[in-house]
């Protein structure tokens, strides 16, 4: 796959118009002198009518989105209707010889908008779906919508657990592959929100599979696993044939048993899956709530930072992957999946089901990260070292890229020196350039 061009990515995000609708309501009122009793009568019962409709728009939008951080307005979840469908058509449509229709899910998200603007930059048909929940700060996923947009790019705002938006979509396109990258993120917020990470990364998944298994010709599946589904291996470096029945986390025990579930479509619909384990992706346009982004944050602040330590004093590494290699990793698993084998769910022979690490084979420590954004910044980190809570974090990642490298041709080409300087650029002039100083993330 080609480099990435740099102007898809602009650095500067005052090339990036966010859209702003504002809603007028007008109060009128009447005074019931005006009207004969039939009238009233009349109106008592359009009303009554009225407020039955809005009750029952209003409950099936909280049914449907009960499970989100805060509702998301009305507006963004109307679909369907002739202008609706030109949108999702344009850019579903394929525009290069042996191109392929892909719906990404999460893609608004940190990983899903950069394969987005991958896939269409090579002229694939790119279709995206996101729920924009406020996780973190709304307002960076917003850019990147933008940033979409402007490749023609159109992303539904919804939920994969809501039936009816991903009914319509398959009913509009017939995608020829799925990317699922729309997960609850983060290890430690687990602790806080347990069942939010149930319904994304379980329930949300099946919903997404049972379409998948019921469209006809049926898509081949990409999704994002994790390196977290290692748990508390201490093999290294860590092989896709490695045990993972040892989750430390919530999160890790999530993606686990994704992994299980994806197996069994596999088997009894004939999907074509493939799984996808990062390794701890870093890059511009990255999660706020990773490390090395709240660090920059901080360390630019003059705001102490927190870094933790391992038992016995041994400092956590992480085998860090930038966004780049990540992306195409992505694309080459898309290329390579094969045919799911089913028709209107019913099997009628075996399909590929893969699994691949994606990483970067070199972890670095904490610490060292550290010391390379002090460098970026030209300024000294306020560190604050304490010993490593129980909170599912892990002391170290390490990938065996082999099997990536031998079936897909991965070969990451970043080390973590000149892909922290590209975000730390990127960072600066997102946040600090365009005078965004105030962005609360």
């Amino acid at each position: 796959m080609p480099a990435l061009d740099e102007d898809l990515f602009p650095s500067t995000p005052s090339k990036i118009k966010i859209e702003r609708t504002h809603t007028i309501m007008n109060n009128r009122s009447f005074h019931r002198n005006c009207f004969t009793p039939t009238t009233t009568l009349f109106l008592w019962t359009l009303l009554l009518i009225l407020l039955t409709a809005s009750y029952m728009t209003i409950q099936t939008f909280v049914d449907t989105n009960n499970h989100h951080h805060h509702p998301i307005p009305r507006h963004h979840l109307i679909i369907g209707g002739p202008h609706w469908e030109k949108k999702l058509r344009s850019s579903a449509q394929i525009r290069r010889s042996h191109g392929i229709s892909v719906l990404v899910t999460g893609a608004a998200g940190f990983v899903g908008s950069h394969v987005s603007l991958a896939l269409r930059k090579r002229g694939d048909g790119v279709v995206g779906l996101d729920n924009f929940n406020d996780y973190y700060d709304p307002s960076l996923k917003n850019a990147r919508r933008a940033l979409l947009n402007s490749h023609n790019v159109f992303i539904v705002e919804g939920d994969i657990n809501n039936d009816h938006v991903l009914t319509k979509l398959f009913d509009v396109v017939a995608f020829t592959h799925v990317m699922h990258l729309a997960a609850q993120a983060g290890v430690r917020y687990a602790m806080e929100n347990p069942h939010s990470y149930v319904n994304s990364n379980i329930a949300g998944l099946v919903t997404l599979l049972e379409q998948c298994k019921s469209a006809d010709p049926q898509p081949a599946v990409v999704w994002a696993s994790s390196s977290s589904v290692y748990g508390l291996n201490d093999k290294a470096p860590f092989s896709e044939s490695d045990r993972t029945d040892r989750p430390a986390s919530l999160y890790a025990a999530t993606k686990k048993a994704g992994e299980a579930i994806t197996h069994t479509y596999n088997h009894i619909h004939g999907l074509s899956i493939t799984g996808l384990r990062f390794f701890t992706v870093y890059g511009p346009w990255g999660r706020p709530d990773m490390a090395y982004f709240s660090f920059t944050k901080d360390i630019r602040q003059g705001k102490p930072i927190t870094i933790f330590r391992g038992k016995n004093r041994v400092d956590l590494a992480r085998d860090f992957t930038y966004i780049d290699d990540i992306v195409k990793g992505c694309v080459a698993a898309l290329d390579t999946s094969g045919k799911s084998t089913g028709s209107g769910g019913k099997k009628k022979g075996p399909a590929p089901y893969r699994i691949y690490n994606l990483g970067n084979t070199a972890p670095v420590s904490v610490p060292t990260m550290v010391s390379l954004l002090e460098k970026y910044l030209n300024k000294k980190a306020k560190k604050h070292v304490v010993t490593m809570p129980g909170n599912g974090d892990v002391p170290f990642t390490n990938a065996n890229i082999s099997l990536a490298q031998r079936e897909l041709g991965y070969k990451p080409t970043t080390d973590l020196p000149t892909g922290l300087k590209k975000f730390v650029d990127w960072y600066e002039s997102y946040y600090v350039d365009d005078h965004r100083k105030s962005v609360s993330y």
